[in-house]
């Protein structure tokens, strides 16, 4: 099984639907919220180093110090 995901207008999106459920294909209509939660995790994914740091070093970082 693969999965494509294509960012279109409304109408081109109930077109495209249309014609992926005619071929057989099952379609799933994704938010703008999960779209975006989708991206940042493929993100997280791809800078994913497996190293470890401190929760003081999280919280100076997130307070811009």
């Amino acid at each position: 099984m693969s999965a494509i995901i294509i960012k279109t207008d409304r109408k081109s999106t109930k077109l495209i639907a249309s014609l992926a459920k005619q071929l057989g294909a099952n379609v799933l209509d994704v938010k703008e919220q999960q779209y975006e939660d989708f991206l940042l995790g493929a993100i997280m994914d791809k800078e994913k180093t497996g190293k470890t740091v401190s929760r003081d070093t999280v919280m100076k970082k997130l307070k811009g110090k």
